[in-house]
């Protein structure tokens, strides 16, 4: 069943949902994440999140924290494959 994520996501032709994947590959969604945080830890697949920050609007104070912009993780998860 893991290896059935890889090609999966290989064979896709674009971007997939969590949802299309649990459903197409029939698995519950939150078994799916646990696969996936499987394949991210042994470097198959990278986890990345597009922020919801965009610092050159006015009124943005993402300058102010030391850890960085407190929205940048607010935006989508994406997963793609490791070309590693």
């Amino acid at each position: 069943m893991l290896y059935q994520i890889l090609e999966a996501l290989e064979t896709a032709d674009g971007p997939v949902s969590l949802d299309e994947l649990s459903r197409q590959l029939q698995i519950e969604p939150g078994a799916l994440e646990g696969m996936i945080a499987f394949w991210v830890r042994k470097g198959r697949l990278q986890e990345t999140t597009v922020g919801g920050c965009v610092g050159g609007r006015r009124g943005c104070t993402c300058g102010a924290y030391p850890k960085g912009c407190v929205f940048s993780a607010a935006g989508p998860r994406v997963i793609t494959l490791n070309d590693s």
